[in-house]
């Protein structure tokens, strides 16, 4: 396709036409100059494409479901998400789709979002990380993919509206730098903007967003295109870089585009901008189009696969998993027989089979079942406990399937608390009370609360582990496969726990992020608060011992790469899979700073007895934080631990390091800076050093002098804190006025400029 000659014949009508969509998931065409129309669909985890000309507009094709992104995160493993990612770009090939809408990496600021099970982590270096793996492996296969929902689509309330209030710090620290690495190093076909606003600005058409940091700043190259509904003012999101608007508007917004370039309102420049954005989506997905063989069934036992390495083994007491085939074990629970294995909403698939673990446990053994509850509403049925009781009582060991129903969480809305069903929750209490080998195998996109973890002997996460999620479950209760995973998010205690309860969902539009950066972990440990399951835990069937740590420097400067190595040994009896997990902590920092965060991860296969070596390469972003003053990120000089460990709250290793920076922060004082402020630095004391010692003298005299140790510290301490102005009433001479002491402050700041 020759670009630049068809956007010199383009009229400006067409040039309108092209910037949103012919349908609900379709690019407009222009036939006259050849311009054909691509497709685009939903389907993060599988994908859904409406069936066309269909009675139901709603029906989709039979598809593979695999595991939702709140169980794949839980892998920890960039491959497998990759393998996925590809078996995701054949299916849309086969089907002719050449953007599939995916995947999200929005942070999980609170567990009750309703579309969490969308989402990777708490964490954003994870969440990236995933992200990344997800994207490469789409387009490997001449698929592009939109990553979304940039950004900060973390609640489902009023998410068309909802005015996110956030600090440029915890901005860029958190919610957009899940983002930024995914763009730069996996470098996806499209970007979907999200629909709330952000300090005041919707994101169709919040410029600093879209064009300053994702375009300038991060060199994005593809298309930005709109959430379904998302746009508030389609000009003012031309102009701001909303390149595809989806879905069509019906030719309303581009009547709106036309008016505004006839009345000088809008550039032609700037909608050519666009207009050449989605003629370059639409030529590469022409150019990349290939035949593909779709094997559905061969995608099922992959899926199996993954949910297998996703699900994470949370309790295991008196080693009663793995299962033993010989004992008397019974199945209690609808999930056993109709899993919950994803998602309401958008990225619901029409799986073109499921397989439960009713089913798949014929393949170890002979068990017997019953259904123990109702999922259509929370209320006991007497009929089904008494059934559920008495086969409890009958058998040695009961797995108890539970979890939320489909009503519980969803896009579209949020939940108002953490709690699981009252009805499954008496049923896991009573049969723990006749039966002490209880396994609990929760199906739930997100975090709920436990309060019979201390009741049950093992508790399996599987999430929302996809279509064959049965089989999964029975690989790893029956010991086929070790638990791997381990958990891409906290769980915490009660919701009241979490930093952002009093904040979430807000006061109507008013949403305000009053947490900061202290978001999951980095807040739990902060608070010293005790949590149900930590960040990064998960068990397994083995052991694994840390040893051997290594750096490649103790100390370097920031512009170089820090390599850390370590040794892991499986010490157990059994092949496993370790993640291991490396954490960085400023020890001293003038800003506040979590005590740690994730700044590596590795998932390592061992056999039984096998020792492996893991390497971890740190550059400047892994000791950074985002310096407002510099619009920059910074590192502050001095010593940082590294951490390796098993989880957030299980370090295994550490060391410590010294890293230099080649910034220096600007400081400018003013007439209320600070006695101590000024003479923290060389410039300070030369000009004031002698004026402040007599000053310090004076305050001691007055203050502290002969009244014992503990007064002179206050007086230091008040002496630190006292402002430039207190210091004039401490100087009796008459010419050290307020003038002069300016003019004292600007020699000072002249001489930090250089």
């Amino acid at each position: 396709m020759n670009i630049e000659k068809i956007l010199k014949e383009l009229t400006l009508e067409e040039k309108a036409s092209l910037c949103s969509g012919s349908d609900f998931w379709h690019t407009k065409s222009v036939d006259r100059l050849e311009i054909p129309r691509i497709m685009v669909s939903d389907g993060p985890h599988g994908l859904r494409k409406n069936i066309e000309n269909a009675q139901n507009p709603n029906e989709a094709i039979k598809a593979v479901c695999f595991p939702t992104a709140s169980a794949l995160a839980c892998s920890f493993d960039r491959k497998l998400l990759e393998t996925m990612g590809k078996a995701l770009g054949e299916e849309c090939q086969a089907e002719n789709v050449s953007v599939i809408l995916g995947p999200g990496c929005n942070i999980k600021r609170s567990p009750v979002c309703g579309r969490n099970f969308e989402y990777f982590s708490e964490d954003p270096y994870l969440a990236s990380e995933m992200a990344c793996a997800h994207i490469k492996g789409v387009q490997s296969k001449g698929v592009g993919t939109s990553l979304k929902h940039f950004a900060c689509n973390n609640q489902e309330t009023r998410r068309l509206t909802c005015d996110e209030k956030i600090d440029e710090r915890t901005l860029r620290e958190i919610y957009l730098s899940a983002f930024e690495a995914a763009v730069k190093k996996a470098k996806p076909w499209t970007i979907m903007c999200s629909y709330n606003r952000i300090n005041g600005v919707h994101s169709s058409q919040n410029k600093w967003l879209l064009t300053d940091v994702l375009r300038d700043e991060w060199d994005f190259k593809g298309l930005v295109m709109s959430d379904w509904g998302a746009v508030d003012d389609r000009v003012e999101g031309i102009k701001a870089g909303l390149d595809l608007e989806m879905p069509a508007s019906f030719g309303k917004n581009d009547k709106l585009i036309v008016e505004a370039v006839n009345k000088g309102e809008l550039s032609t420049e700037e909608l050519d901008k666009c207009v050449r954005r989605v003629l370059e989506l639409v030529d590469r997905a022409e150019e990349s189009r290939s035949d593909a063989v779709w094997d559905k069934e061969k995608q099922h036992e992959l899926a199996r696969k993954i949910s297998a390495q996703c699900s994470v083994l949370l309790k295991n007491e008196d080693d009663i998993l793995p299962l033993d085939k010989n004992d008397k074990i019974c199945f209690i629970g609808y999930f056993a027989q109709k899993p919950r294995y994803q998602g309401g909403g958008s990225s619901h698939i029409n799986s073109f089979k499921v397989t439960s673990a009713l089913e798949a446990v014929k393949e170890y053994c002979e068990v017997e079942y019953a259904q123990g509850y109702i999922t259509d509403e929370d209320k006991t049925d007497e009929k089904l406990l008494k059934e559920a009781l008495e086969c409890a009582a009958r058998n040695d060991k009961v797995v108890i399937f539970a979890g939320l129903p489909d009503a519980f969480e969803s896009e579209g809305y949020d939940r108002t608390h953490m709690r699981m069903p009252e009805c499954q929750l008496e049923l896991i209490e009573k049969i723990s009370e006749i039966n002490k080998n209880v396994v609990v195998v929760l199906h739930n996109g997100s975090p709920v609360e436990m309060p019979f973890i201390n009741n049950i002997k093992a508790l399996l996460e599987v999430y929302l582990g996809g279509q064959a999620v049965g089989g999964a479950v029975c690989d790893l209760l029956f010991g086929k496969v070790n638990p791997s995973g381990k958990l891409a998010e906290t769980f915490p205690v009660k919701l009241s726990d979490n930093p952002s309860y009093l904040n979430f969902p807000g006061t109507g539009d008013d949403v305000q992020y009053r947490e900061g950066i202290f978001v999951g972990y980095r807040y739990y440990e902060k608070k010293e608060m005790p949590v149900l399951f930590p960040f990064g835990f998960g068990k397994s069937y083995t052991t694994f011992e840390y040893g051997n740590m290594t750096v490649s420097s103790e100390e370097i400067n920031e512009n170089k790469t820090l390599t850390v190595t370590c040794e892991i040994t499986n010490t157990g009896k059994r092949d496993g899979m370790e993640i291991v997990q490396l954490y960085i902590r400023d020890k001293e920092s003038s800003v506040i700073r979590p005590i740690k965060e994730l700044k590596g991860f590795e998932k390592v296969a061992l056999k039984a007895g096998e020792t492996k070596k893991v390497a971890f390469h740190l550059e400047k972003r892994s000791f950074a934080y985002y310096e407002p003053s510099i619009s920059d990120w910074f590192v502050e000089y001095g010593e940082f631990e590294i951490l390796i460990g098993a989880s957030s709250q299980d370090i295994r290793l550490s060391k410590s390091v010294y890293v230099n920076s080649d910034v220096k922060l600007p400081m400018y004082f003013d007439f209320n800076s600070t006695v101590g402020d000024v003479m923290a630095c060389d410039e300070g004391r030369k000009v004031f050093g002698d004026l402040i010692n007599k000053f310090c003298n004076t305050m001691l005299c007055s203050n502290g002098d002969g009244l014992g140790e503990s007064s002179q510290d206050m007086a230091v301490s008040m002496f630190k804190d006292t402002p430039l102005r207190g210091i004039l009433g401490y100087d009796e001479r008459p010419e050290f006025d307020r003038k002069m002491l300016d003019e004292m402050i600007d020699t000072v700041n002249k001489l930090m400029e250089g």
